[in-house]
């Protein structure tokens, strides 16, 4: 049986490229096809994968912002076609588009973001003002195109309930609800950050892309007015420097670092903070596999993820003030590590893959037969 995995593009570090990773390991021998790849913005390990690229790829300012390549990647991702039996698309917006010859799965992240949840996704700031009035013009064209491409589907798999929903909402599938898996190395070797070390014993954790929407300058406003509480964030986008200029000297933003490093800054954190409102949110299930809690904002894929009083505590707004309430109530009460890393392990990749591999064999039992989507992408 030939198994392909498919994927909107490899550029960047983030949860829905972990989740490739964990597909390569299921499927060792897949292909992986995409739009965009750049070896050096995205995991190491797909240096060693077969990747196959769109001729949109050969563009290398596109390669490094994705979004400009906007008004191409439908009719780029139409064309991409796909010799398998099966092919596993990983898709937050075009994956799910790729045609094949065999039957297609679809693990979604979410319905596009971008099209769907637009003012959540770009915000008020930058390029926004740019790229908004090109999407609006757009708009009715990609929901075609997106409609077709969900409809040609054999199946949908969920990240979450939240996503579970709004695939339901927005495209009328009903689909089932495979978590995503944790891929971090517990026994790998842990890199010390010498300035927090050395100056910051005690410290808060925020690990994100730094985009509009992750809500990250709220949580730094919140730190901003604790001057005793220190925060690091680790995360690269758009918004770096405009986060970095309002950082007071309590919080240090930190980017491109080794996964070493990374795992050091998970083991010896005193809470992860989770301010925006995530599909899954799997940096909550890589910070309590290590035995730290989550300071998390209560809604979307968090309600998965986070077990309050036992795994983090929730906070009701993406505000400074609710963030910083909830940074003091851990302080007050502070969450048993043991007992958190003992709830990470529900979402551990062994889980992950014994699950998928079981829904590839089903697919090509014929068992969802009666939910195909007739339409051609």
């Amino acid at each position: 049986m030939k198994i392909a995995i498919a994927h909107d593009y490899l550029t960047q570090f983030g949860g829905a490229e972990r989740v490739v990773l964990s597909l390569m390991k299921a499927f060792p021998e897949a292909p992986i096809y995409t739009t965009l790849y750049d070896p050096d913005t995205t995991f190491p390990e797909f240096r060693s994968a077969d990747v196959r690229v769109s001729p949109l790829n050969k563009a290398g300012a596109m390669r490094g912002n994705h979004r400009m390549a906007l008004p191409f990647l439908a009719p780029v991702s139409s064309r991409i076609t796909i010799d398998a039996d099966v092919v596993i698309a990983s898709s937050s917006g075009w994956a799910h588009g790729f045609r094949t010859n065999g039957r297609k799965l679809v693990y979604c992240h979410s319905p596009a973001r971008w099209l769907y949840l637009t003012d959540e996704y770009l915000g008020s700031h930058g390029a926004s003002s740019v790229i908004r009035p090109a999407l609006a013009a757009l708009r009715p064209v990609l929901k075609r195109w997106d409609a077709q491409a969900a409809a040609s589907a054999d199946r949908y798999l969920a990240n979450s309930h939240v996503v579970q929903e709004r695939i339901k909402h927005v495209y009328g599938i009903d689909s089932d609800v495979i978590f995503p898996p944790h891929r971090v190395d517990l026994d790998g070797s842990r890199e010390l950050v010498p300035q927090i070390a050395d100056d910051w014993p005690d410290f808060h954790l925020l690990v994100s892309r730094l985009l509009p929407y992750k809500n990250v300058d709220r949580a730094i406003e919140a730190f901003n007015d604790l001057p005793d509480e220190r925060l690091v964030v680790v995360g690269k986008g758009p918004l770096a420097a405009q986060l970095r200029s309002k950082a007071k000297a309590n919080s240090l933003l930190l980017e491109g670092i080794p996964d070493a490093q990374l795992r050091w800054l998970y083991a010896n954190a005193t809470a992860l903070i989770a301010p925006s409102h995530e599909d899954f949110g799997l940096t909550v299930v890589e910070a309590a596999a290590f035995g730290t809690p989550a300071l998390a904002l209560r809604a979307g894929g968090y309600l998965d993820t986070v077990e309050p009083g036992l795994s983090g505590y929730f906070f009701s707004h993406p505000k400074a003030a609710d963030i910083a309430d909830a940074v003091h109530r851990h302080r007050e009460r502070p969450l048993d590590r043991d007992a958190v890393a003992e709830h990470a392990r529900g979402f551990d990749e062994d889980a992950f893959i014994g699950r998928i591999r079981n829904e590839v064999d089903l697919l090509m039992a014929g068992a969802f037969a009666d939910r195909k989507h007739p339409h051609p992408a």
